[in-house]
């Protein structure tokens, strides 16, 4: 109410000048109060039309307010104000981008309720998220009510069938009769139509197919995009057809047409895996020096594969810089640091960033959560034959409070490592920690801590170990029967 207060509308309200304020208000909840205060100042005066109620829309589904949007959109037919197909096109997109196909059918349908005229491009953007959204059942179905509906085939529309034929290998030779099939149907395929059938087949691996199909392209005089070439070339890496794939790349620069960030991941990629990490960085620095940003994908890929090579120096100035560019690692990347720290045998370093992934709040999910467990293990074990007693004890502390699994193997390191230290109780301590989490230590272990303890003299303490050593054998030979 206090904000309709301080609004200062004119006698005669235009729709352009609440267009303006709408588009002006970055505070959504203000934007909407705009839009309501505009009709309760004047009840015989200005009355919304499909220019500021599309836009109110706009502004709700852009922010996920569909419930809101849908409100304003019932208004409408309350008002008796004609609604436009581009009013629900922005609803379905919208919901089409929260990854909900079956309200945008919901949506398409309601138009026909409020009598909006539709044309193909309706038909054509839903039939498109539903491919999009990997339905393809439903964006066949789709396809077929718009046959019946009279829309006749077109570029466009077979393109996005041959897309979504393009998403299994089962389907990929259906999408290849389609495509065959176009000029026959009025429709000659264009650009679109090659570089998405060329990319489909290179993802399964038909290389060949891809290559041929790209040759008849540009006889035909359809040019290739960057799109296409990209395509092609991280089809040929991945297949370790590295010289057809720089041929490619160089058959790019002479035709003018500048390779994207994705072109160049994908020639780092087949380098790497190939054990070129060398050629990997230089290419890296060439699509640096064409002003182009690497993303979280590049640096993955080359960190990977300069980790590999044992070239954990050039990884490590990698990492430091994609973090100065403002990208945050995920928990994937520090294990690849971290794995490679280990594979050189430096535990410090590589507990110093397992410290610091935790302290950045960087968190595992449960489809990496066995790398995090084998990690932690290894890097505990690591820093045991070091005999870094305080920092192997923290880190398995760290362990045990995140609920991390500790192996049998790393709590047998650990008390091998206190017994060498002379630490006899916290060995033992770790053996009771063992037998708790439901670990049977082996004889080597109680010989360790046994030995120890005679070698200090500690006869009581040696006599209760002997007892307990004569219950461990019980339990082991009661488990193992």
């Amino acid at each position: 109410m206090g904000y309709k207060v301080m609004m200062n509308w004119s006698k005669q309200i235009t729709t352009s000048q609440v267009e303006q304020l709408i588009r002006a208000e970055k505070d959504l909840h203000k934007a909407v109060m705009i839009f309501d205060s505009a009709t309760a100042e004047y009840s015989n005066g200005f009355r919304h039309d499909h220019k500021t109620f599309g836009l109110m829309i706009s502004r709700l589904v852009s922010s996920n307010q569909f419930m809101k949007a849908e409100e304003i959109l019932d208004r409408m037919e309350e008002e008796k104000c004609k609604t436009t197909e581009e009013i629900f096109l922005n609803i379905c997109r919208a919901y089409g981008r929260v990854h909900k196909p079956l309200d945008v059918i919901r949506i398409f349908q309601k138009m026909n309720d409020f009598h909006c005229e539709l044309s193909d491009r309706s038909y054509i953007t839903v039939l498109s998220i539903l491919v999009a959204e990997n339905r393809l059942k439903m964006a066949l179905k789709f396809y077929r009510y718009m046959r019946k509906m009279g829309v006749r085939p077109s570029v466009v529309s077979l393109n996005v069938l041959i897309k979504a034929l393009c998403m299994n290998s089962g389907t990929i030779d259906a999408a290849f009769r389609m495509f065959r099939e176009m000029p026959n149907r009025g429709c000659p395929p264009d650009s679109y139509s090659y570089g998405t059938l060329i990319s489909g087949l290179c993802k399964f691996g038909r290389i060949d197919d891809a290559n041929e199909l790209f040759r008849e392209m540009e006889a035909r005089d359809c040019l290739p995009s960057v799109v296409t070439y990209s395509s092609l070339i991280n089809g040929l890496c991945k297949f370790e057809k590295l010289p057809e794939a720089m041929d490619m790349f160089k058959e790019m620069g002479r035709k003018g047409i500048r390779p994207n960030v994705f072109t160049y991941s994908s020639l780092m990629d087949g380098f790497c895996k190939c054990g070129h990490s060398s050629q990997a960085v230089e290419l890296f620095n060439m699509m640096v020096s064409e002003r182009l940003s690497p993303n979280m994908i590049t640096y993955t890929i080359l960190i990977n594969g300069l980790c590999k090579e044992g070239k954990i120096k050039e990884a490590l100035e990698l990492f430091d810089r994609m973090k100065l560019q403002g990208l945050k690692p995920d928990a994937g990347l520090y294990w690849k640091i971290i794995g490679g720290f280990c594979d050189e045998r430096k535990f410090q370093e590589a507990a110093n960033f397992l410290d610091e992934m935790v302290l950045g709040a960087v968190s595992p999910n449960r489809l990496n959560w066995s790398v995090l467990v084998k990690i932690h293990n290894t890097v505990v074990r690591g820093l045991c034959t070091e005999i870094d007693t305080k920092r192997a004890f923290c880190l398995y502390l760290s362990m045990k409070t995140r609920g991390i699994t500790i192996e049998p193997i790393t709590y047998s390191s650990l008390v091998k490592c206190f017994c060498k230290k002379g630490d006899s109780l916290k060995a033992g301590d770790i053996v009771d920690e063992m037998v708790l989490d439901g670990c049977v230590p082996d004889k080597e272990i109680w010989k360790g801590i046994f030995d120890e303890f005679w070698d200090q003299r500690k006869g009581r303490e040696a006599d209760e170990l002997i007892q307990l050593l004569l219950m461990g054998n019980f339990v082991e030979a009661e488990f193992t029967t």
